[in-house]
């Protein structure tokens, strides 16, 4: 697909693997999105959540990698990368107001380096982890019983009207129903490079139409399908092995489990 590229990801050697890590790059302004609906079949979004990814993005950027909207337009969620970066959270009260979003301060994903970023959202606090250490707890000033519509869409690499879109390297992106995940990343899901990644990245072809799959408690797994247009919108998407998004259900998640985009994918 142009401006998509196999890349090295985290670690250029990584133990009982005969080479490195798989990740892509995005070197052009390509912009995806697809039916939040599509992420959740049959399920709501979860109120305790944990928002995981393994990155490097393009120096001196400031952009949103995941934004994810309503059936009215309001950007609901949304994973900024860059200096001092919001995690804008907004419940479908409007709780909390733009000027309380918490910000977390002296922090830069976007230096031109990898990084394993992990959000933990539980009650009314947001917890980052960065490359496998915690970095801070801010309180998240949602209401009671909060709610993320899933009648939205959901907008990958950038925020809708926003000019700045993602460049650079994503090996992994992951919402799973567990705030626990989190401070787990660095173990279960993008580990050390001395040991062996639950997932594997052998015969893998971008352009082709693919399964994923993680076995045991990380068991899910996502086809795309579908015409032209929508194949080459899933290529992107496969950054995410990662990156199609993976959705999981509470753990421990059963075996077979699957959290996927379908054709409803659109490259923009």
């Amino acid at each position: 697909m142009e401006g998509v590229s196999v890349e090295a990801g985290l670690c250029p050697h990584r133990k009982d693997s005969e080479g490195a890590d798989m990740a892509f790059r995005i070197d052009k302004k390509i912009q995806l999105s697809a039916p939040t609906k599509q992420l959740f079949p049959d399920s709501a979004f979860p109120e305790n959540f944990s928002l995981m990814t393994t990155v490097r993005a393009k120096k001196n950027m400031q952009f949103f990698l995941l934004s994810m909207y309503d059936e009215h337009g309001v950007q609901q969620l949304g994973l900024e990368l860059g200096r001092s970066p919001v995690f804008l959270y907004e419940d479908h009260k409007g709780q909390p107001t733009p000027d309380l979003y918490p910000i977390f301060k002296k922090i830069n994903l976007a230096d031109g380096k990898w990084h394993r970023i992990a959000y933990s959202v539980t009650g009314k606090s947001v917890t980052l982890y960065l490359d496998c250490k915690k970095v801070q707890t801010l309180e998240l000033l949602r209401g009671d019983g909060p709610v993320v519509s899933t009648d939205g869409v959901t907008v990958f690499g950038t925020r809708l009207l926003d000019e700045e879109v993602f460049e650079g390297e994503i090996q992994q992106l992951l919402i799973v129903a567990d705030p626990q995940a989190a401070a787990d990343y660095c173990l279960h899901y993008i580990p050390d490079c001395d040991s062996s990644l639950p997932y594997s990245t052998q015969n893998y072809n971008p352009e082709e139409v693919f399964w994923a799959t993680i076995p045991e408690r990380l068991s899910f797994s996502h086809p795309i399908k579908g015409g032209a247009g929508i194949h080459r919108a899933g290529a992107v998407f496969s950054v995410y092995r990662s990156i199609t998004l993976f959705i999981s259900a509470p753990s421990p998640v059963p075996r077979g489990l699957k959290g996927y985009f379908t054709q409803n994918c659109q490259h923009r």
